[in-house]
């Protein structure tokens, strides 16, 4: 897979780009808050529908404009896939060869794209919501399926938590709507599970390779499970349901009091350890930082075999984050593969081979002008 081109207008500090990407490896060079991130941000939504620093399309808008636009012309082996979000005021719309997607989950998967950035030290270190929503954009862009399973989720929990606070208010404990509710969630949350399970189980695998790898064989990483509810890889869909059934029993007091959902794949976790440590609360940066760069190399992996051909690579300001060592071993692997779009300040540091075969260009203001 290939981005061929890409055009903005009026997005972020851009006012108008078209860019050729006729190459496997391009920079964007310039200080900071020239406009660099932008441009990858704009590749991520083109593939994703949003944004990975924002929840709001409108701060995509230039600063006194309607409309942005963004387009790609994607080739995926002989097809060439089109692809536009618009954004205004009103909203968001994303489309597919000139038709519009009515729905997020039918769009998803069109560019396949991995995001590299210093904030995903943040799936080590920071809360389980992040490492949540890192599975599920993953899980997503291979699985237009568990997009649809996830959105009907998010809509039963924000549903069952609203009736629990008014059985709350009217010290109740037992609800027939409840109970339906406690089935949708049970027969989503098994989805959802399974999809997880397997996902984890081949992106565990090659991030342990990978790992290995850029540590020397001197460490080993273990990627596990965090459930909400007492339940196991190993399970079948029949006992996960009457499992995951008997344990909202258990709760249903505790779920009313706190007008709250306890237990189903929202309040789920990962866990990164090496050595027996978990890496969230004793890994050294640096090992955290190793850890988040093996979850994302092992990504484009886990996408390749998938799909069948790679995503593109997106590194926002990383090079500068990794010693010689790992970004040495980063270039490398993605070397002849994976199309790769990198923002940087420097180019020092970045072997001359390397180079010679990428597109530079320089960002400045807005304005990204190659350099010759």
């Amino acid at each position: 897979m290939r981005v061929q081109s890409l055009e903005l207008k009026q997005y972020r500090n851009i006012a108008e780009l078209t860019l050729a990407c006729p190459e496997e490896l391009h920079f964007f060079v310039g200080p900071n808050a020239q406009g660099k991130t932008n441009i990858l941000e704009s590749f991520y939504v083109l593939a994703l529908g949003k944004s990975h620093r924002t929840r709001s399309h409108k701060e995509m808008i230039q600063f006194g404009g309607q409309q942005a636009f963004l387009k790609a012309k994607v080739r995926k082996d002989q097809q060439i896939l089109r692809l536009e979000v618009q954004l205004s005021e009103k909203g968001k719309k994303v489309s597919r060869n000139g038709i519009e997607q009515q729905r997020l989950s039918q769009y998803i998967g069109s560019l396949p794209t991995v995001l590299f950035a210093p904030e995903d030290l943040a799936i080590v270190k920071g809360s389980p919501q992040i490492r949540r929503r890192f599975l599920d954009m993953e899980i997503g862009q291979v699985s237009p399926t568990y997009v649809h399973h996830l959105t009907q989720l998010n809509k039963l929990i924000s549903q069952r938590n609203s009736l629990l606070k008014q059985l709350s208010s009217r010290n109740m404990t037992q609800s027939e709507l409840l109970d339906v509710l406690d089935d949708q969630l049970i027969q989503l949350s098994v989805q959802i599970w399974k999809k997880r399970f397997l996902f984890l189980e081949s992106l565990g695998g090659w991030a342990k390779d990978i790992h290995r790898a850029i540590t020397q064989e001197k460490e080993e990483l273990m990627v596990e499970y965090m459930p909400s509810a007492p339940i196991s890889p190993g399970m079948e869909p029949d006992e996960l349901a009457s499992l995951m059934q008997q344990e909202l029993l258990k709760v249903r007091k505790k779920e009313i009091l706190r007008g709250s959902t306890l237990i189903g794949p929202h309040r789920d976790d990962l866990r990164l350890m090496v050595a027996g440590l978990d890496l969230h609360t004793f890994g050294s940066q640096g090992q955290q930082r190793t850890a988040a760069l093996s979850l994302k190399l092992a990504e484009i992996e886990l996408i390749y075999r998938e799909i069948g051909y790679y995503p593109i690579l997106l590194l926002d300001d990383v090079l500068s984050e990794l010693d010689d060592s790992r970004k040495t071993h980063l270039l490398e692997a993605i070397r002849g593969r994976v199309q790769t779009f990198v923002t940087t300040t420097s180019l020092e540091g970045i072997d001359a081979e390397t180079l010679k075969r990428a597109r530079i260009y320089q960002v400045r203001e807005g304005t990204i002008t190659e350099q010759r």
